[in-house]
């Protein structure tokens, strides 16, 4: 593998290990060059269906867009990096699951809300006010008042 650093073709595996699942093989490499070390992943590569666009445009699944998309609305939010890996290899294998060609950006946006729900609902509302388009703070309160528990009766 090319060092990332110095751009050198040997590197050497200092480490290697499997996550949880043992889906994905992560490894820690060493450049022999510039002796900088980093880590890379292995997983299977599956075909993900392809990606319908509310304009029509067919596009490749990104599975970096997905990742994305939910860092952004978990920024600042106090949730691991684990769970979002776990949040977006969830919805990948749902995706999969379905056993569909293709797949719009609605049921990706509806995917990426239930799990986002999961995780914080902080996040799931900063979501959905974008995802959604809210269009006055009545659709707001109704999508607060939808992750929020109902007060205590007295």
């Amino acid at each position: 593998m090319k060092c990332p650093f110095c751009g050198a073709d040997e590197t050497a595996v200092a480490d290697t290990r499997l996550n949880e699942e043992g889906d994905v093989v992560r490894r820690r490499r060493r450049c022999t060059a510039c002796d900088k070390r980093f880590t890379t992943y292995e997983r299977a590569e599956i075909q993900l269906p392809q990606v319908v666009k509310k304009n029509g445009l067919r596009t490749e699944f990104s599975r970096a867009k997905l990742l994305a998309s939910l860092e952004l609305a978990l920024r600042k939010r106090p949730v691991s990096i684990e769970s979002v890996d776990a949040a977006v290899a969830g919805i990948e294998e749902r995706l999969l699951a379905a056993g569909e060609r293709e797949v719009t950006t609605q049921q990706i946006g509806e995917l990426v809300m239930r799990e986002l729900k999961k995780l914080d609902k902080v996040a799931y509302i900063r979501f959905a006010s974008v995802y959604r388009n809210f269009e006055d703070v009545d659709a707001f309160s109704r999508a607060i008042r939808e992750v929020s528990p109902a007060p205590e009766q007295k």
